[in-house]
């Protein structure tokens, strides 16, 4: 049976040029490096300048992952954008992404799961590809966490940074089979009743501030593990795969601790997981993109691999993809 698949044509990414290195929060806060490192396996994080968006960093993204896919933007019939740092409360980072670019046809939205973004956008991009809705799309996570942190909170001011990480996916024909290339499952999740361990304190309706971020990290940790082997398994399930079939995890790069707990309830060893974390901190929806576009760019993927993607973030939400390269 031939059915489509979104299959992955590009990927770039962005990063601000200010790096900031554990070292630099010692000065204000009761912390070092070493307390960072520990406890999220972060040595540095990149912040955007003063006068560059959301958006800005989304098209830098965005060009690089045409670029890589050898295509025009015109050849783009949709934008999706995964953020919950927008440089407005409306119109969408993804019609100034899409205006950026010159492309003056198609539609542009942005999805808002948190750090689950990219997840639930990459979800939503295979779903309308599937339904003719779209030959191409551009999909993009990109945050400025760096406007939304209280720099008093060393629990979580320092865990977080600035970036964008896109794909370009297109309609290629499959059998419907495992060795297909592409899309082949997603898996998504979301519980409101965990909205106070993460959130953002402000909101238009609310408090008509942008707020900053409140995390309650020890019942975060406890829940992601769980949920992101639970999401992995349901969506490797669902694909007709098992975890040791896996080629690449590339996780939400949120935590070491929490990458290294998931590929153990997995049975997956950390060779064959993508750590990004290091480098950038959590990037919030941008991170999986951004990894995807770094381990491509090292050129660490090879046809045919099977690839596992997951996330979980506010709301909660959560979620995972498995695609083959």
């Amino acid at each position: 049976m031939s059915i489509i698949r979104p299959v992955i044509r590009g990927t770039g990414h962005y990063l601000p040029q200010r790096v900031v290195p554990n070292a630099e929060f010692a000065s204000t806060l009761d912390t070092s490096d070493d307390w960072i490192v520990s406890r999220s396996g972060i040595e540095r994080r990149h912040f955007a300048a003063e006068g560059e968006y959301t958006s800005d960093l989304a098209t830098h993204a965005a060009r690089a992952a045409l670029d890589n896919a050898g295509m025009d933007a015109s050849e783009i019939d949709a934008v999706i954008v995964a953020t919950s740092t927008p440089d407005y409360t409306f119109p969408a980072v993804a019609t100034q992404v899409q205006a950026g670019l010159g492309i003056t046809k198609g539609f542009a939205f942005d999805i808002q799961a948190v750090c689950a973004g990219f997840v639930f956008a990459l979800a939503n991009a295979s779903g309308l590809i599937a339904a003719g809705q779209a030959q191409r799309v551009l999909v993009i996570g990109a945050e400025t966490f760096s406007r939304i942190l209280d720099w008093t909170d060393r629990s979580t001011c320092v865990l977080f940074g600035d970036g964008a990480g896109a794909v370009v996916l297109e309609a290629q024909p499959g059998t419907g089979g495992t060795d297909d290339r592409g899309v082949l499952s997603c898996d998504l999740n979301s519980d409101g009743r965990y909205r106070d361990l993460l959130f953002v304190d402000g909101g238009v309706s609310r408090s008509g501030t942008a707020g900053v971020l409140r995390m309650q990290g020890r019942e975060v940790f406890r829940h992601a593990v769980e949920k992101l082997a639970e999401t992995a398994r349901t969506a490797l399930d669902k694909a007709g795969l098992a975890p040791e079939q896996v080629d690449w995890v590339v996780p939400h790069q949120a935590n070491l601790r929490i990458i290294r707990g998931t590929a153990q309830k997995l049975g997956l060893p950390m060779e064959k997981v993508v750590v990004t974390v290091q480098d950038h901190g959590n990037t919030s929806a941008a991170s999986i993109p951004l990894a995807l576009s770094v381990a491509n760019a090292e050129g660490r993927f090879k046809r045919g691999d099977l690839i596992l993607t997951e996330a979980i973030g506010g709301g909660l939400s959560w979620g995972a993809v498995a695609l083959r390269w």
